[in-house]
């Protein structure tokens, strides 16, 4: 099974990795291998409590250009 999962960098450094085919499927890591890790236990969780038919779609990602004064409403 081929899942996709966003990588993202917190504050701190840390690697926070989700599924979005799960709702709620979320972990870190101190580097992205800790991270795969992590969220591949996670993922196996969800795979327990959730049909596969019943996942959520995932279409893909797109790029989204905004002004820089929007950037920070979301602080």
């Amino acid at each position: 099974m081929h899942l996709p999962i966003l990588i993202e960098i917190d504050k701190d450094g840390r690697y926070i990795v989700s599924c979005p085919l799960f709702k709620g499927c979320r972990s870190w890591g101190e580097s992205i291998d800790d991270a795969m890790r992590n969220i591949t236990e996670v993922i196996e969780m969800c795979l327990e409590e959730t049909k596969v038919e019943s996942l959520n779609t995932f279409v893909g990602f797109r790029e989204l250009e905004v002004a820089a004064d929007a950037k920070d409403s979301c602080d």
